[in-house]
C-alpha cells in the first residue's frame, strides 16, 4: 500500500497488499465495498464518517502518524543513534517501510513469525529482541541469510544451553552454499527477578566463550531492555545502562570481537519508556576498538497513546525534545441508553485496548457536529459493549457515534486486520494492513 496521500501502485509485496479483496474479513469497512480492492477502496478517498463505514472502526490519524514518524527520525539522529523500532508494536509492514524511509537502520521484532512477515515485505535488516532456540526456525532464518547476502540478523543469547542448541539446530546448515555465521549479542538482565538475559557479568563472559566455541553463531555486542529494571527510575535505569556500556568495553578489551570478522561493535537497549535515558549513556560510551552501532528499540512512538505511553513517555521529561500525539481513534456508536447515568457503545474487548488503561471517552458525533465528550466516563469493558458512566453534563443519544482514545499501541494494532489511515477532514487515504 502506498503513502498517506496515494495508494501505492507496482508489483512488490507492499503493492500485492493492495490487491487484496475488501470482504468480511475486515471489520468496519463499507459494506458496500465487497468486491472492490484495498487499493480500488482507497482510490475513492471515502470519509470515514459519511462513506458508509460501520462502527467500531479504528482509524489512524495520518497526520499525527506522520508526526511521529518525523520526531523520532530526528530525535535519532540528533543523538547518534541508530534505530531500529519494534515493529511487534504494529506488525504492520507498511509501516515498517515507512519507518525505514525515515532513516530507520532495520526492524526490531520479538519471535521466529514475525521475522517470517517481515522477510515476506523486504525487510533487510532485522534484530530479535529474544533468544532462538527452535531448532526449524534457526535452520529457516540460516536459509534465508544464505540465499540473501544482503540480510542481516542478529537476535539475543543469554545462556550456554541456549547457545548449545542454537548450534546444534544450524551445524547442517553450515555447510550449506552461501552459509553465514548468525550473529547473536549477550542479552545482560535488568536485574535480579528482571525477565530473561545473563544475571552477572561473570556469565555473560561464559555466554561469550561457548559463542566463539561454535562455527554457526559470531559474537557482535551486547544488548538488553531497561523497561525491566525493577523499581525503575531515572538512576536505576541509568545503573543498568551503564554495566550494559561496561560490558561492552570489557568485552571489547577481552578481544572478544577481535578476528571475527564484524566492523562494528552493537550495543542495543531502548524501549519506549527511557529511551532519553539511553541516549545518555549511551553518549558516555568511550571509544572501542571498532566503531559502535548505538541502536534504539522503542517501538510504541509510531501511534503513541493517551494512557501509559503518554504518561511515560521521555518527551514529559525533555519537553524540548518535541512531542509525540497520539494518532488512534476507536469510533463507536452509542448503542443503549437505559438511564441518565449510563449508557452502552459497540466495542469492547475485542475492538480496545485494555490491559493497561480502560479507553477515554474523547468526542461525540452527531449530526455531522463534533463536540469534546464531556461528563462521559468508561467504567468497564464487555466483550463487545463498553460501559459508560454520564453525569448531567453529558449530552449522549442513541445512535450518536463516540470516539475513544485507547492506551498501549501494542494491544491495540493487534485487534484490527485492517486499519484506515484517516486524515483530519475524515478522508480515508490509505489502509494499513497487520499481520498478528
Amino acid at each position: 500500500m502506498g503513502t498517506a496521500t496515494e495508494p501505492a501502485a507496482g508489483t512488490g509485496p507492499l503493492a500485492r497488499l493492495a490487491a487484496e479483496p475488501v470482504g468480511h474479513r475486515f471489520k468496519g469497512l463499507p459494506p458496500d465495498a465487497a468486491g472492490l480492492t484495498v487499493g480500488e477502496l482507497a482510490a475513492e478517498r471515502r470519509n470515514l464518517f459519511t462513506g458508509g463505514f460501520t462502527t467500531p472502526v479504528l482509524a489512524l490519524s495520518a497526520e499525527r502518524l506522520e508526526h511521529n514518524l518525523a520526531l523520532m527520525e530526528v530525535y535519532a539522529a540528533r543523538h547518534g543513534l541508530a534505530f531500529a523500532p519494534h515493529g511487534k508494536t504494529s506488525m504492520a509492514p507498511e509501516l515498517f517501510r515507512r519507518q525505514i524511509e525515515r532513516g530507520a537502520w532495520g526492524i526490531t521484532l520479538a519471535v521466529p513469525h514475525q521475522v517470517r512477515v517481515a522477510r515476506e515485505f523486504g525487510i533487510e535488516r532485522i534484530f530479535l529482541a529474544n533468544e532462538v532456540v527452535d531448532a526449524a526456525a534457526l535452520r529457516w532464518i540460516a536459509a534465508e541469510l544464505a540465499a540473501d547476502p544482503d540480510f542481516r540478523f542478529v537476535c539475543y543469547v543469554d545462556s550456554v544451553r541456549g547457545v548449545e542448541l542454537m548450534d546444534a539446530a544450524l551445524r547442517d546448515s553450515a555447510a550449506a552454499p552461501g552459509a553465514r555465521p548468525l550473529d547473536v549479542v549477550v542479552e545482560l538482565a535488568a536485574g535480579e527477578g528482571a525477565r530473561t538475559g545473563v544475571r552477572t557479568e561473570t556469565e555473560c563472559a561464559a555466554v561469550a566463550d561457548a559463542v566463539a566455541a561454535t562455527g554457526t553463531l559470531r559474537l557482535v555486542g551486547v544488548a538488553g531492555y531497561e523497561g525491566e529494571v525493577p523499581d525503575a527510575g531515572p538512576e536505576r535505569v541509568r545503573a543498568w545502562l551503564r554495566r550494559l556500556t561496561a560490558l561492552a568495553a570489557d568485552f571489547d578489551a577481552a578481544g572478544r570481537f577481535a578476528g571475527t570478522g564484524v566492523d562494528e561493535i552493537m550495543v542495543s537497549a531502548g524501549g519506549s519508556a527511557w529511551f532519553d535515558a539511553v541516549a545518555d549513556v549511551f553518549d558516555e560510551l568511550p571509544g572501542l576498538s571498532l566503531p559502535v552501532l548505538k541502536l534504539l528499540r522503542s517501538g510504541a512512538y509510531v501511534s503513541h497513546d493517551e494512557g501509559h505511553y503518554g504518561r511515560v513517555t521521555p518527551f514529559v521529561r525533555v519537553p524540548e525534545e518535541g512531542a509525540l500525539q497520539p494518532a488512534f481513534r476507536l469510533w463507536t456508536q452509542v448503542v443503549s441508553r437505559p438511564s441518565p447515568e449510563q449508557a452502552f457503545v459497540n466495542a469492547g474487548k475485542r475492538d480496545a485496548a485494555y490491559d493497561l488503561d480502560l479507553p477515554l471517552a474523547r468526542t461525540v458525533r452527531r449530526d455531522g457536529v463534533e463536540r469534546p465528550a464531556a461528563g462521559i466516563t468508561v467504567t468497564s469493558l464487555s466483550d463487545q459493549h463498553a460501559w459508560l458512566a454520564t453525569t448531567g453534563e453529558a449530552d449522549l443519544e442513541v445512535g450518536d457515534w463516540l470516539s475513544l482514545g485507547l492506551s498501549h499501541p501494542c494491544t491495540s494494532f493487534d485487534k484490527w486486520q485492517l486499519i484506515p489511515l484517516v486524515e483530519a477532514d475524515g478522508t480515508v487515504v490509505d489502509y494499513i494492513r497487520t499481520f498478528f
